[in-house]
């Protein structure tokens, strides 16, 4: 065991070191994902608390739910250097990064439509009413003020 393994955190010290809320940790304790001692009122985690937050945050990161990160904890045994847990994570894990990269093109795709749409909208204004632009709204002003002679400043001459 070394020193880190005898350090404590507090709640608020694990919601800034990974984002989480004070309320989505006290969530997970409610779970089961965590089991987080007590001095009174206080809840006091210890670094195994910690490496589970860890865990849970990246699960979630990646689209885990909560029962299938738990399942996978469950298989934690430091004693096997955590090999069941692995062997049950890794083909969870390749099924959710396809799952990943298969959204990501997706994306990609939405948004070259989207991007398609905008260019032909824009085109399409341009040639029937480039007024209606965005834009174009303060293009106009800037050239009703350049051609209204009742906003021209008088020209001074110079000294």
């Amino acid at each position: 065991m070394t020193a880190d393994d005898h350090r404590t955190y507090s709640i608020r010290q694990l919601c800034r070191e990974f984002g989480a809320t004070a309320r989505a940790l006290r969530f997970y304790e409610d779970k089961g994902l965590l089991d987080p001692a007590r001095k009174g009122q206080t809840r006091v985690y210890s670094a195994k608390d910690r490496a589970r937050l860890k865990l849970i945050m990246r699960g979630r990161r990646i689209g885990f739910t909560l029962a299938e990160i738990q399942e996978m904890m469950d298989l934690y045994d430091r004693k096997e250097h955590n090999v069941h847990q692995m062997a049950v994570a890794l083909p969870r894990h390749r099924a959710r990064v396809e799952a990943l990269k298969q959204q990501l093109d997706d994306i990609k795709g939405a948004i070259e439509t989207a991007e398609e749409a905008c260019d032909w909208m824009e085109r399409t204004l341009a040639e029937h009413r480039p007024d209606l632009l965005p834009g174009a709204e303060d293009y106009a002003r800037l050239l009703k003020e350049r051609m209204n002679p009742d906003h021209a400043r008088p020209f001074q001459t110079r000294a």
